[in-house]
Formats: C-alpha cells, structure tokens, sequence
C-alpha cells in the first residue's frame, strides 16, 4: 500500500540507473531499472533518461522530494557530475533540470556517501554512530558516519577511499591517472591488472581466465594453488586499506557492498583480516544485507533530510 510520505530516489551509476518511490519507513513501493546512457550529444542525454525513470515511478502519485544518488566526482555548487572517469561525459546536470521538470527539492549525494546513508538507515550499520562504507565494483568507493553525521567534503566529495595509497611496488595504474591507488588493485577493473604484473613477477602463467575478477576470485575459491597466493598479496593490500580506514574513523563496523563483495565477501575478509593493523580495535567487519540497494535507500534518507539522525 502506498504512503503519502514519500521520496523518489534515484541510483545513478556508470551502467545502470535505477529509480524508485520509497516510504519514510524505508520500503520501495515502486522501482525502475535502466541502463545508463552512454552515447549521445552532452550529459543532458543521462539527465532525460533519469527523468524519465523519475516519471515512471511518480505516475501521478506523491512524493516530496527527489534524492539522487550519483557517482563523482560532483559539484554541488552546479548540481552536476564533473570529469568522472566512470562516465562517458564529462559534466552531467541533475538537479536543475529535474528540479525544473518535477516542480520538487532534489538533493544530491555521492552514491557510496549514499550506501553509507543505507546501511546506516535499514542495513548493517543501523544502530551505530559511527561506520565506514565501503564497495567493490568497477571502482571501489566509499562514505563514513562520524558521530552520527554523514561525511560529506567540501564538494561532497569526502570519502573516495578508492584513492587510498596502498603500494609502491607494483605502480598499478588507477583510473584516475595515477597509480598506487586501492581501486587500481582491487576493484573489478584493477584486479586483473594486479593479477597480471604479480603472475609476470613470479614467472607463473595461471591455468585459469585470470581477464576477470571474477575468474580470479572463481578459481581461488576452487582452491587453485595461484588463485590462492594471489589472495594473500591482495589481502595484504586490501588490509592496509582497512588499517587506514580505522585509523582515519575509528568505526564500529566497516561494511562491504558492491557486486564483488557480494559474490566473494567472505573470500575477501578471510585474505584481508590477518593484515589488518590492530593499533585501534578492530571493528566489526560485515557484508551488507541489503542486496545493492544501500545507495538507493541513502538517497531516499537524504531526501528526506536524513543526513544526520537517521532513526
């Protein structure tokens, strides 16, 4: 049954964007998935597509706001995605169009400062004051509640962990340009490439498709004997990633999503918590229940003006 009290929310990432109505007790009564666009004159291509999402949900029905949850980077002063190296243009405007079509406040979030938002509001944070969001996808990124306030950065862009100096040996390029970078190790797209230099390193030619992530974390799980030293070198990088994060938060729970953690978390968190530092506590260490709807449902939260106090 629908409820008046309600937001649209919006999830918009490199490939796909997903929209949905969702009541202040966090359930999606109505939802829409698409694909992002990536061809096209300008970045106003993606803004039509959202808006038609937007549409799609609302049909006629009540909402009083519309949170997008978007990757970055982004500027708020401008409500627009700018030079994000996920994206296919380069500046993307959000909220003055869709503010302008739907006659509604629309407020803009990082989607993984958004997944933080999530798990804090209905997922594996809820209860905490403090947390640290973190995903695997393509990219890796992520958010914290300090205090139980949202961390958000001079332009909303506070949090992209992804760019956490991790190693000095490899120089695995990042997508950003630079290199040393968590993301450039052990994303979806870095993986691989770290997989690559490291094998080249060992004189080793792995028996498996090691193109892919998910080739490389299928066969370590089979128990191939490459596969499962490669695991202990990322879990090494992967932990001082975490180590950082501790040391910068001081969480109560870390929280892994993304469709890699998803799959392999507990391949992942076994490699990694052994190097982890434990100059702070430890803290608990969790996969997200959420199935990848956090940056959704934290788009929603900041619609609803949520960022801080989230019941």
């Amino acid at each position: 049954m629908a409820t008046r009290d309600a937001v649209i929310a919006v999830d918009l990432g490199a490939t796909h964007l997903r929209a949905a109505r969702i009541a202040r007790d966090g359930r999606i009564e109505r939802g829409v998935v698409g694909d992002t666009p990536g061809e096209g004159w300008s970045g106003e291509v993606v803004t039509r597509a959202i808006a038609s999402a937007v549409a799609a949900v609302l049909a006629g029905g009540h909402a009083r706001a519309i949170g997008v949850a978007s990757a970055g980077p982004l500027d708020l002063a401008t409500g627009s995605i700018v030079g994000s190296p996920n994206m296919a243009f380069k500046t993307v405007p959000l909220v003055g169009p869709l503010a302008e079509r739907f006659g509604l406040p629309v407020a803009l979030v990082n989607d993984c400062r958004a997944g933080a938002l999530g798990e804090r509001w209905c997922g594996a944070g809820r209860g905490t004051e403090n947390m640290v969001y973190v995903t695997f996808s393509t990219g890796i990124g992520g958010g914290a509640v300090v205090n139980g306030r949202l961390l958000l950065g001079r332009d909303g862009n506070a949090g992209e962990i992804g760019h956490l100096y991790v190693d000095s040996t490899y120089r695995i390029p990042c997508g950003c340009g630079n290199a040393g970078h968590w993301e450039g190790y052990a994303s979806g797209s870095g993986m691989p490439r770290f997989f690559a230099a490291w094998s080249e390193e060992r004189g080793e030619r792995p028996s498996f498709d090691a193109s892919t992530s998910r080739g490389i974390l299928g066969a370590a799980r089979e128990g191939d004997p490459l596969a499962l030293a490669f695991m202990d070198t990322l879990g090494e990088v992967n932990g001082r990633a975490v180590s950082d994060l501790i040391v910068a938060y001081e969480p109560e729970v870390v929280v892994f999503d993304g469709p890699i953690a998803q799959a392999h978390g507990d391949l992942i968190l076994r490699h990694m918590t052994p190097h982890i530092d434990r100059f702070l506590p430890l803290p608990e260490i969790r996969i997200s229940p959420l199935g990848g709807r956090a940056p959704l449902l934290g788009a929603a939260a900041y619609a609803f003006g949520m960022p801080e106090e989230v019941p």
